[in-house]
């Protein structure tokens, strides 16, 4: 079986190689193996010339810039594996925590798995109002979806080529596709589980991306995808 790991990749020249040699030592169980697909998603930086250089990696390009979800969508077209994860390509995650996360896959235990800042003691977060928000989303989500998720808008999301055909096709093109996933996969009777995983993350002067105004789009599609069909 395949690991596939896919990256949406905007701007990330300062990450990216660094990320995708962490993803390379990453030991896997078994007989698993991994392909690692990154999708450049209309970098107008140096991202396109780092790729160049690296081998043993699938590359996939977008002309322009068309979101996060969009990107995300692309890699898994692309990816040939029987398992998939999401790996965001900013290193505020830890590649190191792939096979805590998809340990329950393999053993049988689920067939998605989120890894949750939430379920650490002590997570760094870029401020105390996008701790709050976090929150906040976690709260609507669950309240809709009838759900304990801590964590539903994560960067690291596994699932199984099960959970993909369920889901799909998945629409949003943006930041909420976490919602899509999250409110889709509920909605088709999964139980999503959830691991601890470490988190460090960077300010919005590092390159962050996401604002305010996104968590209102992310409820949306909560709502929007915990009702509609396909």
């Amino acid at each position: 079986m395949t690991l596939s790991i896919i990256i949406p990749a905007y701007n990330e020249e300062t990450t990216l190689n660094e990320l995708v040699q962490k993803l390379k030592k990453i030991k896997l169980r078994g007989n698993l193996s991994k392909e690692i697909v990154v999708v450049n998603d209309g970098s107008t930086d140096n991202t396109h010339k780092i790729l160049e250089k690296i081998k043993g990696i699938t590359v996939v390009t977008h002309s322009k810039n068309k979101g996060k979800g969009a990107a995300v969508i692309a890699g898994l077209k692309k990816a040939k594996g029987g398992i998939y994860l999401i790996q965001d390509a900013d290193l505020e995650y830890y590649p190191s925590d792939i096979p805590k996360i998809i340990k329950p896959i393999l053993e049988g235990k689920a067939d998605i798995v989120y890894g949750s800042r939430n379920l650490r003691k002590r997570t760094s977060y870029s401020s105390l109002l996008y701790y709050a928000g976090g929150l906040f989303i976690e709260a609507i989500t669950n309240l809709i979806l009838g759900t304990k998720i801590t964590d539903s808008i994560t960067g690291y999301k596994a699932f199984t080529r099960k959970v993909y055909k369920k889901i799909s096709p998945i629409r949003s093109r943006g930041f909420e596709i976490e919602a899509e996933i999250t409110a889709k996969a509920v909605k088709a009777g999964f139980t999503i589980l959830e691991v601890p995983i470490n988190y460090k993350a960077r300010t919005h002067s590092q390159g962050k991306n996401i604002r305010w105004h996104h968590g209102l789009i992310i409820l949306r599609a909560v709502w929007k995808y915990s009702r509609k069909t396909g």
